[in-house]
């Protein structure tokens, strides 16, 4: 959103003026959050335990300030109905007419029904810009927003993205409506106090406190993952609600929860204000987002990759395969290459990447430093539009490694009768493994009957006599492990193995 819609409340021209400790002063609502924060202390300095930051002896303040803001979302949609599926917890006599009622729900069965769902939001122009969760309204015919007042609108989706699970919607408000702003959630620190503010089980504003946990958790939702940690209790209903910090700007977008039992358990999880705010600007702006892609399928570098590419550590993304036609592919990236940074930013882990290029807007041309044949090059790329399909990421999945000489595979070249036995596409070339030898190396790194050697110690293989020659050519190079690229069920990763 432009900067101009990111004003301070203009509705409450107020300082918030709770009892807090000494060492805590909850700051204006209008001053930025990286005034109010306090600066972490030298890494070397330790802190005396009297001078720790205590809890304020309030939230009252903060809350009434921000709570006019908070609205709840409601959505009517419809689903099917299956009548009484489930029947009762009990079985009717033998012969009973009864049963079969029970026993054929279809008998009721209608075409659908109409279903009724809650969720949270908040207002972020006075305009009647309104944050929430894409899942919040996915699939709604009809979308309400309810207010603090309880005043009810209808509302107009303006945008919506779900691979960071926002969307924003537009209501029609007789005069400006309270609202909230986004704060720098990168300057928000572990142990920092936030307060959740939320429709819990349809129950409308509630508020709870707690702290930021952790950082930059990936919770295997998408690509783009880096969600903020939290302890703040949140519940079912609390989706797309505002995560505060103490000076009352935005920090987060509560988004899920961990739950064995259904129920709050202490581990809820927020899009960072970092992540939430331009995206929310393009869907007001455009109605979309607009992600950079780059075309490669990554995974990340484990150990035993790091030790066989003559790497000193193990950051970067490991391309195992290159789109055809793809910005990569025109930029001259190849498979084996390891992205260690793009566009001035470090690549530590694999996941970081997919969120770097999705920042970056198409047609920009960017630099990459890549890790190849034992030199760090740079490459220039234009990033390309990003696809309809998501990122491709492929899991390392490293298991632990065998310590025996050989690699434990029966091989065999790709024949008519070898692909059609193996279900191999035509278009895949190299090795064919035919059976994998119990507890061998290859069998610990997850090998199985079917897999498609295509590459081994960086060089493309054939046969099952290039195989050969590449272990013995690894042998003779002292190295303890060799590298291959294997294409299982039409996705390719690295594999490690080690053999000596």
């Amino acid at each position: 959103m432009q900067n101009q819609r990111l004003k301070p409340f203009a509705t409450r021209q107020r300082r918030i003026a709770g009892a807090v400790s000494a060492a805590l002063t909850v700051a204006l609502l209008v001053q930025p959050i990286t005034q109010a924060m306090a600066k972490p202390a030298p890494a070397h300095k330790t802190i005396p335990a009297t001078s720790i930051i205590e809890k304020p002896a309030s939230f009252a303040d903060v809350v009434e300030a921000v709570n006019p803001a908070v609205v709840n979302i409601s959505t009517t949609g419809t689903s099917p109905h299956r009548g009484l599926e489930r029947g009762p917890h009990f079985r009717f006599p033998p012969n009973s007419p009864f049963q079969e009622y029970f026993d054929r729900p279809e008998r009721f069965a209608k075409p659908s029904e109409r279903v009724h769902a809650v969720g949270s939001g908040f207002v972020i122009d006075p305009d009647g810009y309104v944050v929430t969760n894409h899942h919040v309204i996915k699939g709604a015919a009809e979308i309400a927003v309810v207010t603090h007042t309880g005043k009810r609108y209808p509302a107009k989706l303006e945008g919506h993205d779900a691979k960071t699970d926002l969307a924003v919607l537009k209501i029609e408000a007789d005069q400006p409506l309270p609202y909230v702003v986004f704060g720098d959630s990168g300057s928000a620190r572990v142990g920092d106090w936030v307060v959740a503010i939320g429709n819990p089980f349809g129950l409308g504003g509630t508020a709870t406190t707690g702290i930021i946990s952790a950082r930059g958790r990936d919770i295997r939702s998408g690509p783009l993952d880096d969600f903020l940690q939290i302890d703040a209790p949140i519940n079912q209903g609390n989706s797309g609600g505002p995560l505060f910090t103490a000076d009352g700007t935005v920090v987060g977008v509560n988004t899920a929860i961990f739950s064995p039992n259904g129920g709050n358990v202490g581990i809820g999880f927020a899009i960072p204000a970092s992540v939430a705010a331009p995206v929310i600007d393009q869907l007001i702006q455009t109605g979309r987002v607009n992600r950079g892609w780059l075309g490669v399928q990554i995974q990340s570098v484990t150990e035993d990759i790091a030790n066989t590419l003559d790497l000193d550590d193990q950051n970067g993304a490991l391309v195992a395969s290159v789109m055809d036609d793809s910005p990569a592919e025109k930029a001259g990236i190849k498979t084996g290459d390891v992205i260690r940074e793009f566009d001035g930013e470090a690549v530590e882990r694999m996941r970081e990447l997919p969120r770097l290029v999705a920042n970056v807007p198409a047609d920009r041309k960017v630099e990459i430093k890549i890790w190849r044949a034992g030199d760090l090059r740079t490459l220039r790329v234009k990033i390309g539009p990003s696809p309809e399909q998501d990122a491709t990421v492929a899991d390392a999945g490293d298991v632990p490694d065998g310590e025996r000489p050989k690699l434990g595979l029966a091989l065999a070249p790709l024949t008519s009768e070898t692909r059609r036995q193996f279900q191999v596409s035509s278009a895949t070339e190299g090795v064919l493994v035919t059976e994998v030898m119990p507890g061998s190396p290859a069998a610990r790194k997850g090998f199985s009957p079917g897999d498609v050697i295509k590459m081994i110690g960086g060089r493309k293989v054939n046969m099952p006599i290039d195989v050969a020659n590449a272990v013995d050519q690894a042998v003779k190079s002292a190295r303890l492990s060799v590298l291959i690229l294997v294409e299982r069920r039409g996705s390719d990763r690295f594999v490690a193995v080690r053999f000596a």
